[in-house]
């Protein structure tokens, strides 16, 4: 048992060592290999956001689990701490905007491999957030901003903003409480204001701005009950720089949301601010965002599922969760927040699966559960999620069990105290497929099941503790036939 090999490639699709926030996704086809490319900020300050280096992921096409690190690909020359960047082709270059002085001065550095080094950095007109869309023309739009978004078309330099092209709060922007923006009352929208996270897109010969949206309202349907930029959000247009139109939400970063009745839910997972976009990848459409690990938003990780994309009759976009009528699209919501990623068919259930794989950490009332970052470069490591206490629920969704239910399942815990974990099927408060006494210390604790399991699960730890017992700590699980 000991020795069976660990998931890799879930959600979060890196290694769960990486922590890269604000992925953009881009595929090149280099050397005549085609392979999906990660571009991000870097949190390795650990107290504050980001880094001071990008590195570079990526994998083939054909198998979104299998990703490679490339290394380091741009350093700021004044050691200052890099947010956000993009990265786009044109013919045989590629381009790197990189927002050193955590996102006040953006520079365009290049090279002539996907992965870097990219070098000769020259400084640009964008700012905060930059996204750069090479449109099928040769035309270059660049988009930016915070709390308010700017869109202008670069000239051949790809650096500087061909004049009479800005446009200013091509969306309406969010009501923060930031004093630059108090004052403009004229372009906000509390609905879905622009937060940040500029991030365009061609689809379907639609321009589609993909951003990070702040809600000043409720969302009950999602347990959002305030001010709130876990999402990311799109609109578009049919033109690259004005005109943008009512969208959707792609992503939502608030974990499974539990169903309370009459139409309110509750969120599983604590939600943060969210960055990302959509890439099409051998036929199929994925939404890339992150998470939150630990106890503030310094340690996020890349994130990515399956969505669905399409055109409708009055030439709307449609993206995320779609629903139909009689064939054609007419309306669309956020996919939901899952632990396998583009593994659409589930983790391999016998395999060590970490619990840090969780999409699910709730207890009714608030809990403080939560996942532990982790940095070491091994491919056998660990995220535990810990401060466990009396009524947490850790979730995943989903597991592949295939045609054969397992007999039994190896938990590694830890307990201060002995407590009682039982595991639960399809729902945080479904079927009972075992029950498990825990002791004070680090242990592989092996229990047979109660009943079977077959096909594609969704599994719920539901931890039953004492009094004065919280911090239980809970390491990885794996099924197995004896």
């Amino acid at each position: 048992m000991k020795n069976k090999g660990y998931i890799k490639g879930g959600n979060p699709y890196l290694p769960l060592w990486e922590h890269i926030p604000d992925g953009e996704p881009r595929v090149f086809t280099y050397q005549g290999e085609t392979r999906v490319y990660v571009y991000g900020s870097h949190d390795t300050e650990k107290t504050e956001y980001c880094g001071r280096d990008y590195v570079v992921w990526s994998a083939p096409v054909t198998d979104l689990t299998d990703w490679t690190c490339h290394g380091t690909c741009y350093r700021a020359a004044d050691n200052s701490i890099l947010y956000a960047p993009d990265a786009v082709q044109k013919g045989d270059t590629f381009y790197l905007y990189a927002a050193e002085q955590k996102g006040s001065v953006i520079r365009v550095a290049k090279s002539k491999t996907p992965w870097g080094p990219f070098t000769d950095p020259v400084k640009t007109g964008l700012g905060f957030d930059p996204g750069v869309l090479v449109d099928d023309d040769g035309r270059v739009y660049a988009y930016w901003g915070f709390c308010a978004c700017y869109c202008a078309e670069l000239e051949e330099d790809m650096a500087t903003i061909r004049p009479g092209t800005l446009h200013e709060h091509p969306m309406g922007h969010c009501d923060a409480d930031f004093p630059w923006v108090k004052g403009d009352k004229d372009h906000i929208n509390e609905d879905d204001g622009f937060f940040e996270a500029s991030s365009p897109r061609k689809i379907m010969g639609k321009y589609v701005y993909i951003y990070s949206k702040r809600t000043g309202k409720p969302v009950p349907s999602l347990g959002v009950d305030g001010p709130n930029n876990g999402f990311l959000s799109y609109k578009w247009s049919d033109r690259p720089l004005e005109g943008f139109r009512e969208g959707g939400d792609i992503s939502f970063n608030g974990g499974e949301i539990l169903q309370a009745g009459n139409g309110m839910g509750v969120m599983s997972f604590r939600w943060g601010n969210n960055h990302g976009s959509v890439m099409q990848i051998n036929g199929q459409w994925y939404v890339f965002y992150h998470r939150h690990t630990g106890t503030d938003e310094y340690s996020r990780q890349a994130m990515m599922e399956p969505i669905d994309a399409a055109l409708g009759k009055d030439g709307k976009v449609y993206l995320g969760k779609i629903v139909y009528r009689e064939g054609e699209p007419v309306s669309c919501r956020p996919v939901e927040m899952t632990s396998q990623g583009p593994q659409v068919d589930g983790l391999d259930a016998r395999k060590w699966i970490s619990a840090g794989y969780a999409c699910h950490l709730y207890r009714p009332g608030g809990h403080r559960a939560f996942i532990a970052p982790v940095y070491e470069k091994r491919g056998d490591i660990s995220a535990p999620v810990m401060g466990i206490g009396n009524g947490v629920t850790v979730g995943f969704r989903y597991l592949r069990f295939g045609p054969n239910s397992p007999r039994s399942i190896t938990m590694v815990l830890s307990s201060p105290v002995k407590a009682a974990v039982i595991l639960r099927a399809d729902h945080y408060q479904g079927k009972e497929i075992l029950r498990a006494e825990i002791g004070p210390d680090m242990s592989y604790v092996t229990v047979p099941l109660k009943a079977p399991l077959i096909g594609r699960r969704a599994v719920y730890f539901d931890f039953r503790v004492p009094s004065g017992g919280e911090g239980i700590t809970f390491d990885r699980f794996a099924f197995d036939d004896e």
